[in-house]
């Protein structure tokens, strides 16, 4: 049998988030700039004598063990190979919950990587990005591996980029979590009509420095959450406050992303924050 598979599973941000028309199926399209962060999960996966698989989470409740992402990624493998291992995940939370860093999907993009490695890799890489895109929408840009991507449809199309040079980064975790589906609902209570983007060009130049990447930076989902959850709102100009390079929500929220130019000034702003706000981390771009 083979020995265990750890897997680092690192946390994302979105440097700009645009929520697109609602589609027919329910869905939103997006496009967004995923960027990859030092701070991780961790995801060990350990072959087993019994069948199926199991889940044990230190760290943070990550909700019932069985609607858990990582179970379902590892599940996923072993319905797609003819003789599937038994397999236990043991996972260690380091990611907020419910705070817009991808933390589920980054673990099951871990699961899904691990329990492929223990069977020898039989599912192919394509047929495993289809369960990543199946899993949730940050899920394949996590298991691309890829420390910086452009994504757009409802995440599973995805162009690679070089790396952003890497920045400190403070993340600043309100008390408050957002559920996702429910932050949908918010943005399509709030748009009345059509929303016109006007022009713009993506490509590799315009996304290769911090400077140019602030310029474009934004997320539609503030709007909604700042004004329902007001201490988001104060959160992230308390941050906005401290001067970093760029300074937005991430994901559906509540976490607040700041990029600064040296480690000094996240560290100057990390003292200025202090826990007035809620819980800070200090890490920096992959």
């Amino acid at each position: 049998m083979s020995d265990a598979v750890t897997i680092q599973a690192h946390a994302k941000v979105n440097l700009f988030l645009r929520v697109l028309a609602r589609e027919d199926d329910g869905y939103h399209g997006i496009e967004t700039l995923f960027c990859r962060l030092e701070l991780a999960d961790t995801v060990v996966v350990v072959p087993t004598a019994h069948p199926g698989a199991t889940l044990e989470v230190e760290g943070a409740d990550t909700g019932p063990l069985e609607e858990n992402l990582a179970l379902r990624a590892a599940r996923a493998v072993q319905a797609s190979v003819q003789r599937p291992l038994g397999l236990h995940l043991a996972l260690t939370k380091r990611i907020p919950v419910g705070a817009g860093l991808g933390g589920g999907s980054a673990d099951a993009a871990a699961a899904l990587a691990g329990a492929n490695q223990l069977h020898h890799n039989a599912v192919p890489q394509a047929e495993l990005m289809h369960h990543a895109a199946r899993l949730g929408a940050d899920v394949p840009f996590c298991l691309s591996g890829a420390p910086l991507a452009l994504a757009w449809g409802h995440g599973e199309r995805l162009l690679t980029l070089d790396p952003l040079p890497s920045a400190p980064v403070l993340l600043l975790s309100p008390p408050v979590e957002v559920n996702t589906a429910e932050a949908y609902r918010w943005l399509d209570a709030g748009r009345t009509s059509r929303v016109d983007r006007g022009a713009i060009r993506l490509d590799a130049a315009a996304l290769a420095g911090w400077s140019d990447v602030a310029r474009m930076a934004g997320n539609d989902f503030e709007s909604p959450v700042f004004g329902r959850l007001p201490v988001v709102r104060d959160a992230f100009e308390a941050v906005a406050r401290t001067r970093p390079l760029l300074c937005r929500m991430t994901g559906s929220g509540s976490t607040l992303l700041a990029v600064y130019r040296t480690e000094s000034d996240r560290e100057d702003a990390r003292r200025q924050l202090g826990r007035k706000h809620g819980t800070v981390v200090s890490t920096r771009t992959v």
